[in-house]
């Protein structure tokens, strides 16, 4: 989710656009047609019956981040991103297996060191122009550019070593070794038109909100903290086709008006992602579908490592063992997570219980904090004002006032937190929520997500030049080229050890998310372990 992430060795104006996304009204970009401010930015266009009606979802996230491919963990720009965009390949939203979408195949051998695709017969961009290898080339090219600042280049740099034309409709992509996780990655790498994004200033413009790919859904209109149209793109001839001509996404933070507005006989949306736990059963009550959706979603704690006394590991050790995660699961969660074992949740496939896990031990945390020589700490606690974060933050207090911390709160708007840290300004500690899942399943990418030694992550906590960091980065480049994949589990899952002992941005607990919509609408959804909703593949009863 947003609900941050670039990957970047600078900070600069890029980088700071590329995180906040901070924009004041609606765009109004060459190209991007209905993107003027006005009072209908919010209704529900279109008839209330009929196969041609509108859907009109909530999303719990707000969508004036990044909408750059390459660059945004914006949640509602990703998800919008996966209908407008494609790329070679796409991967399902809940089982994340890859599947051709701009290109015609799979490739057959997933650990040959050269794929060869060949692009969809007839694809077009949604301006009319044809999809050719050179817009593959394109963006390839910008995501390995060492020079150029992107989110996703962490996760092909390390083993993509270069993209080929071949002809028009033909490119090969050639490995630094084996390496068949990157299948289901090529999802990250959307295809954009190059004879737009290619033009002074467009990389700005993709920022702001401009979208212009080859998917099933067009961008039709963007108003940035309210909503954004997507309609279907008459022109798309790939394999999920659009079955909604209209859906406005709105986007709605606050958790009693997003919930209010799927509620009830005059509901004015068919589903909403970002259910809070205490309305689950209202909602079914009233007849709607609240399923769950549990992976990486985790509520973290990131330290300012060059912040003393947070530059003692025995000082964040402590913090984290003084928090009763139990009982914050209990309260706040009502039930719907679990207590981190280790920065992977409990049911991924390689999870195991870490070395160091934060079970809830005051007298272990006192014990820690009189080692490190530190008496009378008082922690600002910073959070972003994601709900169920908000809702986390009581118990994380009174868990640290109980061992003798004097804690403040400072929930802020998640952008103004991300805004904060890109400009490099001091803090103690943040709370916020995060998702490798967004991304992709596989445990190197949800390493390298918080732990790649050049992303924003490391510079934000200040600890990718520390001994142990080093060390760190080099056992994961070494497990990253394993070849054998029972060796290449254990050594990744050594890294993990590592960055649970350290405890410079870890879980607290794995949330369960909540997705709600109207059955007797809407078929085909399921709910996303990641925040965000995905229409590929639902339909109008």
């Amino acid at each position: 989710m947003r609900d941050t992430a670039p990957h970047a060795a600078a900070p600069g104006r890029r980088t700071l656009l590329g995180r906040t996304g901070a924009l004041g009204a609606a765009l109004a970009l060459p190209g991007l047609p209905g993107c003027s401010a006005g009072p209908e930015s919010t209704i529900d266009f279109g008839g209330a019956d009929g196969p041609d009606r509108t859907l009109t979802a909530v999303v719990g996230y707000g969508n004036d981040g990044s909408w750059d491919p390459t660059q945004t963990a914006s949640a509602f720009s990703m998800a919008a991103n996966h209908h407008i965009y494609e790329g070679l390949l796409d991967t399902d939203p809940v089982t994340r297996e890859p599947y051709a979408a701009l290109a015609t195949r799979v490739p057959a051998d997933p650990y040959a060191t050269v794929w060869p695709f060949t692009l969809r017969a007839g694809a077009t961009f949604h301006d009319g122009v044809p999809v050719t290898a050179d817009d593959v080339l394109f963006v390839f090219g910008r995501i390995l550019d060492p020079g150029t600042e992107t989110l996703v280049k962490g996760f092909f740099a390390t083993w993509l070593k270069e993209v080929r034309k071949v002809d028009a409709r033909t490119v090969e992509l050639v490995l630094a070794f084996p390496f068949p996780d990157g299948l289901s990655r090529l999802t990250l790498a959307k295809i954009m038109p190059r004879h737009v994004f290619s033009r002074p200033g467009a990389w700005e413009d993709a920022v702001r909100g401009r979208a212009i790919g080859s998917g099933p859904y067009r961008q039709a209109a963007h108003h940035p903290k309210s909503n954004t149209v997507l309609e279907a793109y008459d022109g798309y001839n790939g394999p999920r086709r659009a079955a909604f001509r209209r859906m406005n996404w709105l986007t709605i933070v606050d958790a009693a008006p997003r919930v209010a507005r799927i509620s009830g006989a005059s509901a004015g949306a068919q589903l909403s992602d970002n259910i809070p736990y205490a309305n689950i059963g209202r909602l079914r009550g009233g007849g709607l579908t609240v399923a769950g959706g549990a992976g990486m979603n985790n509520l973290f704690l990131m330290f300012n490592t060059r912040h003393k006394p947070f530059d003692d590991v025995r000082v964040r050790q402590a913090l984290r063992y003084a928090v009763d995660s139990r009982q914050l699961v209990r309260v706040a969660l009502k039930g719907h997570g679990t207590p981190a074992s280790s920065f992977l949740n409990e049911a991924h496939p390689d999870h195991r219980r870490a070395t160091t896990v934060y079970d809830h031990d005051p007298e272990r945390a006192k014990a820690l904090l009189r080692a490190a020589g530190v008496r009378g700490l008082r922690v600002d606690l910073t959070s972003v004002n994601v709900s169920w974060v908000v809702d986390c933050l009581p118990t994380l207090k009174a868990s640290w006032d109980a061992i003798g911390v004097r804690t403040t709160l400072s929930p802020q708007e998640t952008t103004a937190v991300f805004t904060r840290l890109d400009q490099g300004r001091d803090y103690q500690v943040v709370a916020a929520a995060s998702n490798p899942n967004q991304f992709g399943l596989d445990a190197d990418l949800i390493l390298r997500y918080n732990y790649g030694p050049a992303n924003l992550w490391m510079r934000y906590a200040r600890w990718a030049g520390h001994p142990v960091a080093r060390r760190l980065f080099r056992l994961m480049d070494r497990a990253t080229r394993e070849p054998d994949p029972g060796r290449r589990r254990a050594m990744l899952q050594d890294c993990l050890d590592v960055v649970a002992e350290q405890a410079v941005l870890y879980p607290v607990v794995h949330n369960e998310l909540m997705t709600a919509w109207d059955p007797r609408l809407l078929t085909g959804l399921r709910a996303q372990p990641y925040p965000g909703i995905n229409l590929l593949r639902a339909r109008w009863v």
